[in-house]
């Protein structure tokens, strides 16, 4: 774009502003002192500044720039497929079938399979997942989906005009917070969000002027969350807002714990008690890795204290397709499942859905076979399963190495990766390499993970990024390349700290 560009050069990135004299563009309308000044808040460090150089090095690869490497390795956000995670074969055939529908004649194609993308064309306006569907999502999907949680959750009722289907659970957790924020001053809607957390909360709360009430994991504990922390947080939060909200990320991102029962039975006490709507993100429910660890669902966990909870306590949870085995992040298939939502506002809630039409026909339709996956008298069974158990058992091998690797190494410390696809190491750093980290302006951890994308082409995202305690210093990675590719990561992290620590000792 000739009039607004990003440079960046060594480790700085800063934006350049154009000539604004030049062709009138002094009288633009929308300019950076009349647009929403909450936009200007957001920030989302998984695709920020380290990003952008990450980009930019490749362009220089390519051009024949030397690097000290040959290739950028992104190990910054939880895209499975793009690290090399081969599609489930019965998901796609599935889809493959949908989208074109001649094929239904091809014998290449299992009958299975045939019969579920017969089952939702039927379904689709017209025959075609070209068509609209109803706002909340195709209505045999989310009965599908409701049969599913009823399965998961051991025969607690889930009833499908509690389901709405997503673009992800981005969307949905995005639709719900609008839902809640209202008020001025002291009555703004808080919003209580785990710190560190993942960056679409507090990049939405910003977006919508809503507070964000931070509540700290206990990194000493293995990044599990203590009640009296939550206590501490809301109590501090009246004083200057309305706390309206909590937010629960299980299995957790960026930090990879699975919380017990235990914990889980203490959260919604707790949400009872300070009169709080629940949200639960529960996208990585099928990631959990570590022995003794369990996922349990908030829902089921209510329904099974009682009517004194599960008759009082509002509730919403969520779950994507972009996750667990699946990893079909590009499909934007999810849903979010209400209870115990007033009447009244869930008519409302439908129509805020209704705005956006309905979610995308080929992630809707993703969604229903991963709800609705092959059954054992049927011929894509077999590999479904050994696909899916691959998966997750490369998955569950690569946590455990990354926690062993990095625990190896002076200076970072690494609690075990429990769950979901993701390890947040903490990072001990010279006090050398902290002042010159401040005489660029730079936090420590962004400073560091630049200087490691630089000299390595390892991308990772700073901790500074999704909030941490004052004084420590992190870095988010994924455990989601290769095996081969990602030994090849820890020991390139493991050969520049040590170099970074001598430098700047």
């Amino acid at each position: 774009n000739q009039n607004i560009s990003w440079a960046i050069s060594g480790t700085e990135c800063e934006l350049q502003k154009p000539n604004m004299t030049e062709n009138g563009l002094g009288n633009r309308v929308l300019n950076m002192d009349t647009m929403n000044p909450n936009v200007k808040r957001v920030e989302y460090a998984v695709r920020g500044p380290i990003v952008q150089r990450a980009l930019q090095i490749e362009k220089e690869l390519k051009e024949g720039v030397e690097k000290p490497f040959t290739e950028v390795i992104k190990a910054n956000i939880g895209d499975a497929h793009a690290m090399g995670q081969k599609p489930i074969t019965f998901l796609r055939q599935v889809v493959a079938l949908c989208t074109y529908p001649d094929l239904l004649e091809d014998d290449k194609f299992p009958e299975d399979a045939k019969n579920r993308a017969r089952r939702i064309l039927q379904a689709c306006g017209g025959g075609s997942i070209g068509a609209y569907s109803a706002s909340p999502g195709i209505e045999i999907i989310r009965q599908d989906v409701a049969k599913y949680i009823e399965k998961r959750d051991g025969g607690i009722p889930s009833d499908p005009d509690s389901i709405y289907l997503s673009t992800g659970a981005s969307d949905a957790i995005v639709t719900m917070l609008k839902l809640l924020t209202s008020g001025e001053g002291k009555n703004r809607t808080g919003v209580m969000i785990s710190i560190p957390q993942y960056p679409l909360y507090s990049a939405a709360l910003a977006e919508l002027a809503a507070v964000q009430i931070s509540y700290y994991l206990d990194e000493d504990k293995c990044w599990s969350l203590d009640v009296n922390e939550l206590r501490r947080a809301v109590k501090a939060a009246r004083e200057h807002c309305n706390p309206r909200a909590l937010c629960i990320i299980n299995p957790g991102n960026p930090t990879g714990q699975v919380q017990s029962r235990q914990c889980i039975e203490d959260v919604i006490r707790f949400a009872a008690e300070e009169h709080l709507f629940l949200m639960a993100d529960e996208v990585y429910q099928d990631n959990v890795y570590a022995e003794g660890c369990q996922f349990h669902s908030f829902k089921k966990v209510l329904f099974e204290m009682g009517p004194e909870y599960s008759s009082v306590v509002e509730l919403v949870s969520f779950h994507s397709t972009s996750k667990c085995f699946m990893g079909e992040c590009g499909f934007r298939g999810g849903y979010m499942e209400v209870v115990n939502m007033d009447p009244e506002v869930k008519l409302q809630l439908t129509k805020l859905v209704s705005v956006r039409l309905c979610p995308p026909i080929p992630g809707q339709a993703l969604l229903d076979l991963v709800v609705n996956p092959p059954q054992p008298d049927e011929p894509s069974y077999a590999t479904f399963i050994k696909e899916r158990t691959a998966n997750l058992d490369i998955l569950a091998e690569k946590a455990k190495m990354t926690e062993q690797v990095l625990n190896t190494v002076p200076g970072i410390h690494c609690n075990p990766v429990q769950g979901a696809m993701y390890t947040f190491p903490r990072l001990s750093l010279p006090e050398k390499a902290i002042n010159a980290a401040k005489e660029k302006g730079q936090a420590p951890d962004m400073f560091y993970c630049m200087k490691l994308l630089e000299e390595t082409g390892i991308c990772l995202v700073p901790g500074s990024g999704f909030g941490q305690r004052d004084g420590t210093y992190h870095f988010r990675m994924t455990i989601l390349p290769a095996t081969e590719k990602l030994k090849v990561v820890l020991e390139k992290i493991r050969e520049f700290h040590k170099r970074f620590t001598e430098e700047f000792s």
